[in-house]
């Protein structure tokens, strides 16, 4: 049988606070907002859709008491804007969690909890230059 998947269709993660986690796509991720079911729901909850960079996010209001772990979305950022993304995570007051150890010659990364405890990460590097790295040594 051969493989069908197409590719990721969405990620959805319930919040508590939809509007504080939607400024938050919007403000970190430069997410653009394209659908609101505040008027006119059609899921289990009120629901708000996002692209971020042509991927496909649904949040959505529920109960949310997720335990702090390694389970995370990471996103690719290019290195000259690390800084500039650390400084926008602790002006919206978010934990950024410590990195875990790397070796030398691997790529930068900025691990953070959302408002519910996602944890997402942004990374400077590729699938290549670690698998390179890795080789190396």
């Amino acid at each position: 049988m051969s493989n069908n998947l197409q590719g990721i269709s969405h990620i959805t993660l319930i919040v508590k606070d939809i509007e504080k986690t939607a400024l938050l796509f919007k403000n970190l991720f430069n997410g653009k907002e394209i659908y609101d079911s505040k008027v006119k729901n059609f899921s289990y909850s009120r629901e708000k859709f996002f692209l971020i960079n042509n991927i496909w996010f649904a949040i959505m209001e529920g109960s949310v008491d997720l335990p702090k772990n390694y389970n995370h979305i990471a996103f690719k950022i290019d290195e000259q804007y690390y800084e500039n993304y650390l400084s926008k995570i602790q002006d919206l007051n978010l934990e950024i969690r410590k990195t875990r150890s790397r070796i030398s010659g691997e790529s930068k990364s900025i691990y953070f909890y959302d408002y519910d405890n996602h944890l997402f990460e942004l990374h400077t590097g590729t699938l290549e230059e670690r698998l390179k790295e890795y080789h190396r040594i």
